[in-house]
């Protein structure tokens, strides 16, 4: 099915360089935006950011991290001075 899109000239550029550098047509690289954008938006709830910090780069071990995150919530009662009496 065809149809008219409009589009700011700086981003008909890019496309037209993208369709060179691939050597592909325009409408082939607009082909993959719409199925790629469509994919995205049919996650639902944890599927949607599953690996989030993966996807940006970053090479944390999220469990480690909320691990250690919790951590930070344990006190040592023992050994502190403002421990609860009973």
């Amino acid at each position: 099915m065809r149809f008219l899109a409009d589009l700011s000239d700086d981003d008909v550029k890019w496309l037209e360089e993208q369709a060179a550098q691939q050597g592909t047509s325009r409408a082939a690289i607009l082909r993959e935006a719409v199925s790629s954008y469509r994919a995205a938006q049919s996650m639902q709830g944890v599927e949607r950011f599953f690996g989030l910090w993966a996807q940006h780069g970053s090479s944390v071990d999220g469990l480690a991290y909320e691990r250690r995150a919790r951590g930070e919530w344990d006190r040592d009662w023992e050994s502190a001075e403002d421990a609860p009496q009973p």
